[in-house]
């Protein structure tokens, strides 16, 4: 019961709605028509609304009979959710998947895994947190997540078990009128330490991991979006995922930059990674196994 109304009642009410008559849903669902008459009487003298015009030759739906139709096929879908996931926790699959990406990480990689999941496990509650550099490992570390796809700087730690899954390739850019673009030649270090350096950054812990500091000057973020805006107004320079910038770069709208010495490696290995004392539930090992082979091959 929900208040003074069933599930069954409302099912009823939805039965009538599809079949287009009375008799019609009782063959539906296998009632009588009187037990149907009688489950409609009880739900509008309960609720106060009249559901049905009796006036012509077959009961039709009143304005707030349809509205309510439409209520209750809502209220069957989420109690038809909440079975299934009271099911799937009986059957040991955890009761959700909480899922911690970076934000240097592409989504189409990630796209047919996540596709195949939903799929294979469609009742699961799936949730998804993207921080700044340093929040996917923090949410393992605080239990809020199970499965983190992410950088892991400088590499690995110990207690967490990381599968490298692809690289993303970063390239130095600027816009076109920025005094680093206009220099013409390889841009050494002294040429870089004037300038603004656009840096992504963990928003909890400033002394964080960060990677390829080359200016003197930094201008902080944790929003990769706000840091390409940035970018594009020509506060500064910095290196972007590839991925994102390859129709600016065609538009002109940015230029790569060729640094001399910078000794940043060109791309960074983003992995699937959780903790080791906290082996993953069946569908964490399921996504995991599909990253892997469809990003791996093995």
């Amino acid at each position: 019961m929900i208040g003074n109304l069933s599930l069954d009642q409302l099912r009823v009410l939805v039965a009538i709605a599809d079949a287009g008559s009375f008799s019609a849903a009782g063959r539906r669902i296998g009632r009588a028509q009187s037990a149907i008459s009688q489950a409609v009487a009880g739900l509008e003298a309960t609720q106060g609304v009249q559901l049905f015009d009796r006036s012509g030759h077959r009961p039709q739906l009143t304005e707030i009979g349809r509205l309510l139709v439409d209520q209750a096929r809502m209220v069957l879908a989420s109690a038809a959710r909440f079975e299934a996931v009271a099911a799937n926790t009986r059957s040991g699959l955890e009761p959700e998947l909480a899922l911690a990406i970076d934000p240097l990480v592409p989504s189409a990689p990630l796209i047919e895994s996540l596709r195949a999941l939903r799929d294979t496990y469609p009742d699961l509650p799936v949730s998804f947190s993207t921080e700044g550099l340093g929040g996917a490992e923090r949410r393992l570390r605080q239990g809020s997540a199970a499965l983190a796809i992410c950088l892991l700087l400088p590499s690995p730690p110990d207690d967490i078990a990381a599968l490298p899954l692809l690289s993303v390739k970063l390239a130095p850019v600027a816009v076109p009128d920025h005094p680093l673009a206009r220099l013409g030649r390889p841009i050494t270090r002294a040429d870089l330490d004037p300038h603004i350096q656009l840096v992504l950054s963990d928003p909890i812990d400033a002394t964080g991991p960060s990677y390829g500091l080359a200016s003197a000057r930094l201008w902080r973020f944790v929003d990769l979006q706000r840091r390409l805006d940035m970018l594009l107004a020509g506060f500064g320079w910095c290196r972007m995922p590839e991925h994102l910038i390859t129709q600016l770069l065609a538009d002109g709208r940015l230029v790569r930059l060729e640094l001399a010495d910078d000794g940043a490696r060109e791309d960074l290995t983003i992995y699937a990674a959780h903790m080791r004392d906290r082996p993953l539930g069946p569908a964490g090992r399921w996504l995991l196994n599909d990253l892997k082979l469809r990003l791996i091959g093995a």
